[in-house]
């Protein structure tokens, strides 16, 4: 079965985490296993105090994300707007040779968004066609 991981922004937007639901809706349709690190660190976004990240330790924060994208086969970036960790995440799992989907509704991407993408597609209603592609 291959695997999915599911990237995108929480930064700003940890109360607006539902773009998962939908993309895990869209991947169970096709058989694929899900990887979602927001379900092992939402505890850690809770958004209550300033520059709350500093708390967290940052090597495992970032190993387990990492770890996650070595296991994905694809990995499905959201971004609504940009976001720092998707971007790394989406940056490391290119160079891992793991196939990438960008949604995106923005029509002006960075090119470094373009060139570690393999498909770049302005709404969810595009995503059970584009993860076909790569099943």
């Amino acid at each position: 079965m291959k695997k999915l991981f599911i990237s995108g922004p929480i930064l700003g937007m940890e109360k607006q985490q539902d773009y998962r639901q939908t993309i895990t809706a869209i991947a169970n349709k096709l058989d694929l296993e899900i990887i979602d690190p927001w379900k092992r660190e939402r505890v850690l976004y809770n958004g209550t105090e300033e520059c709350w990240w500093d708390k967290v330790p940052t090597f495992e924060f970032i190993q387990r994300d990492l770890d996650d994208a070595d296991r994905c086969d694809i990995m499905v970036v959201y971004l609504p707007i940009i976001s720092a960790g998707a971007c790394m995440e989406m940056f490391y799992a290119k160079r891992k040779g793991k196939h990438i989907i960008v949604v995106s509704p923005n029509k002006c991407l960075s090119p470094w968004i373009v060139y570690h993408s393999d498909i770049i597609i302005q709404s969810f209603d595009e995503l059970e066609e584009a993860l076909n592609k790569f099943l």
